[in-house]
């Protein structure tokens, strides 16, 4: 996987100065367009079209400060329709416009090309199943949130608090499939995951029960799931796992991720310290 990484990173270097065709690259790499975002975006720690944009104005910055060519060919040349946006977009990577980068001869940011190496540490085990799970519904709560790459979700949070007790009881009794109790659903993320994106963030039970009234549905369709578990520290067990997942499972493993929700169970000791968490993936095969 790392391996089939790196020919799409040739690729894109080869194309900085035309569109690059996302779909192209996941051909490349031999796996699904939302998969080769989800894994670059774990694996870089940025999504896949960012990186596209800081490579490209890196390009033009050395084209700038080299004064060969006019601000509007640099523009045209690295896709920008106007030098106005070409300036806009130079000036929040580079803290400067070009012109007056020109003028200057100022010092430039740059994003360096990537090239990704496999790091075997063999310090622990990853506990893991593959699950083939029937169609199923999620019964709860839901908000409209910002993506968080790392550390806490404050809106989560909020959210969560605001949840009458008596009501989260009452909706616990209904869990009656794995995982089992209250769990959060992350669902409708963007494909390239940008720190802020939105998607829909779900507190609530995995059943067969009709949904109480005022509370929300999610229906997912039957699938292939990868479970994950952890336990440690609180929250650092929770986002290691994480990591791992994608830094090291998936580029050892013949899956992929698919559409669908991420589901994670978490369990906390009394004085919330301590983590089990159970992570949820949906996965398919890479050789369907």
């Amino acid at each position: 996987m790392l391996e089939r990484l790196n020919q799409a990173m040739e690729h894109i270097e080869g194309h900085l100065d035309q569109a690059v065709d996302v779909e192209e690259l996941a051909r490349i790499a031999a796996t699904s367009e939302q998969h080769l975002r989800r894994m670059f975006s774990a694996l870089a720690g940025m999504p896949l079209a960012e990186y596209v944009r800081r490579r490209r104005l890196t390009l033009a910055g050395a084209e700038v400060l080299a004064g060969r060519a006019t601000l509007l060919d640099i523009a045209v040349r690295y896709g920008y329709g106007s030098g106005e946006a070409f300036a806009r977009a130079f000036r929040a990577m580079h803290g400067i416009g070009p012109g007056e980068a020109r003028r200057t001869g100022a010092a430039l940011t740059s994003q360096p090309r990537m090239a990704f190496r496999l790091t075997i540490e063999g310090s622990s085990s990853m506990r893991y199943r593959v699950v083939d799970k029937a169609d199923f519904t999620v019964v709860g709560f839901k908000a409209r949130v910002p993506l968080v790459h790392a550390g806490p979700n404050q809106a989560i949070i909020d959210f969560v608090r605001k949840i009458d007790p008596q009501a989260l009881d009452r909706l616990e009794k209904l869990s009656d499939q794995e995982p089992y109790g209250v769990v959060g659903v992350c669902d409708d993320v963007d494909p390239s995951r940008a720190e802020g994106d939105e998607l829909d963030y779900h507190h609530g039970v995995i059943t067969s029960a009709a949904a109480p009234e005022g509370a929300t549905t999610l229906a997912v369709p039957a699938g292939t799931w990868a479970v994950f578990t952890t336990s440690g520290p609180a929250p650092r067990a929770i986002q290691e796992l994480w990591r791992d997942v994608f830094t090291e499972w998936f580029p050892s493993n013949p899956y992929r991720t698919r559409t669908g929700p991420e589901i994670l169970r978490v369990r906390l000791s009394p004085e919330k310290t301590v983590a089990d968490a159970e992570l949820w993936l949906p996965v398919e095969s890479e050789h369907r």
